[in-house]
């Protein structure tokens, strides 16, 4: 079969697009799906069935249209819920209504594009003409489409080197991906945890481990032991940023923050009112100030932008008032075997000392890898044949300012978009709901538009 476009992915990004899509091309259009997870676009962040799991963002900025900003809170309207534009509502919520709003556009087949679902894993890309791309699929098929469209994402972050060792004996209660949700009714209520890593992946599992009955120590090591900020319970209006006009240098823009909050500017509107002017200012960061930023600043970048809802920071506060969750802030040096349990050392930050503790589960909430291709065949294929190039900072792939893919020539790919996380080398900012909803409608607009100037004689003709 061909198609007019192919969405490579299973997860937000790629509903989002392939939302657009249906809202964009004509009914005599096609659009195949590819991947190979049962939870279409609600991937790893809207599956939790955990009422404890909630958005990071208000439910007035999580609309998956940005031409219809108020469509999240009209769906909990048209369920009965009584929700306002500044609650922080289950995660679970957010997927069910993507699902909801996937299946209205695709009940309205006289009007929208065909869209086939294709529960497979994309293996390769070839080129087989100007315009025309052959994805090879996992189960022996292949498919042709006009566009491709890759919406990847990353991969969960690999458990640090010293645990990789254990014997197997001890790796049955190391809990690699923390989101297969089995491992929490296998420990028991009072033994001891130790989570490595202190983001929100953490707080999430905090949170589900009290929620399924675990009274016993858990234990928090991070390099930094910093743990996330909270949403002011009553919304702040953005400020905007004070930063020098032409100097980018990290620590004068820093600065000029630091002195915008002394003067009085309460730091989270500071934070907000960053927030648009972010992708500009990261492209407009020199490569040296960009390798600055990571190698520094990201830890304190990350805890201050992307915030707890409040009332998920009370009930992380309770854990922590109650004295049975303790943060270490240090490196992890030797995991073993020990009776029982095992047993973790680990340099405390700042010093020389080693420290030791002892666990019954090590859980790896180090969260998602720094965006890259190591985690997709199909990335590994393309690279091999010169269609992709890594980012030279270790995020994602390279694209153009239209998401088009870079390939190993230098040029744009002007048939292949890629969308999502695997773009932070160019856009930084793109792994949360606003900002990725206004990249797939962006891209999905670029491709109804080359579709209706060059249509196809006849795109669902089968190939052989």
């Amino acid at each position: 079969m061909k198609y007019d476009v192919a969405v490579v992915g299973a997860g937000f990004s790629a509903i989002a697009v392939t939302l657009q899509l249906l809202r964009k091309l004509s009914p005599h259009q096609s659009v195949a799906v590819i991947g190979d997870d049962p939870g279409f676009g609600r991937g790893t962040a809207y599956r939790s069935e955990f009422h404890i799991h909630r958005l990071n963002v208000a439910a007035a900025r999580m609309s998956i249209f940005p031409d219809r900003p108020d469509d999240f809170l009209n769906w909990q309207m048209e369920k009965g819920r009584s929700v306002k534009a500044g609650d922080y509502v289950p995660r679970s919520d957010f997927g069910l209504y993507l699902r909801d709003r996937l299946a209205e556009l695709l009940r309205q087949r006289q009007t929208c594009a065909r869209v086939d679902f294709i529960k497979a894993k994309a293996l390769g890309c070839l080129d087989i003409g100007a315009d025309t791309t052959m994805i090879r699929l996992a189960h022996g098929g292949e498919l042709v489409a006009r566009n491709l469209v890759l919406c990847l994402g990353v991969g969960s972050a690999s458990i640090p080197a010293p645990l990789r060792d254990l014997p197997e004996t001890a790796k049955s209660h190391l809990v690699e991906n923390p989101w297969r949700l089995g491992w929490l009714s296998k420990v028991g209520a009072n033994e001891r945890v130790c989570i490595l890593g202190s983001g929100l992946t953490m707080v999430d599992q905090v949170l589900a481990l009290r929620a399924s009955g675990h009274q016993g120590m858990i234990h928090v090591l991070s390099r930094r032991g910093l743990l996330p900020h909270r949403h002011d319970r009553q919304p702040v209006s953005p400020v905007p940023p004070e930063l020098p006009e032409t100097d980018r240098r990290m620590s004068k823009l820093l600065a000029a923050l630091r002195k915008q909050v002394r003067r009085g500017a309460p730091w989270r509107s500071v934070i907000d009112g960053l927030r648009p002017h972010t992708q500009t200012l990261w492209q407009e960061l020199p490569d040296a100030e960009k390798k600055r930023f990571l190698r520094h600043a990201v830890p304190w970048w990350t805890v201050h932008r992307h915030r707890l809802a409040p009332d998920v920071a009370d009930d992380l506060d309770r854990v922590l008032d109650d004295g049975r969750l303790t943060v270490h802030a240090g490196y992890l040096q030797q995991a073993e075997l020990s009776r029982p349990g095992i047993g973790l050392s680990y340099r405390a930050r700042g010093s020389r000392e080693i420290r030791r503790l002892t666990a019954d589960w090590i859980v790896n909430c180090t969260g998602m890898e720094r965006a890259g291709i190591d985690h997709s065949p199909l990335l590994q294929c393309m690279e091999d044949r010169g269609q992709l190039q890594p980012d030279p900072l270790g995020l994602g792939i390279m694209v153009d300012e239209t998401s088009r893919l870079i390939g190993r020539d230098g040029q744009p790919q002007h048939n292949i978009h890629v969308v999502g996380a695997l773009t932070a080398g160019r856009f930084w900012e793109i792994t949360a709901v606003p900002d990725i909803r206004v990249q797939a409608n962006a891209v999905a607009a670029q491709i109804a538009a080359e579709l209706a100037s060059s249509p196809a004689s006849d795109v669902r003709a089968a190939t052989s």
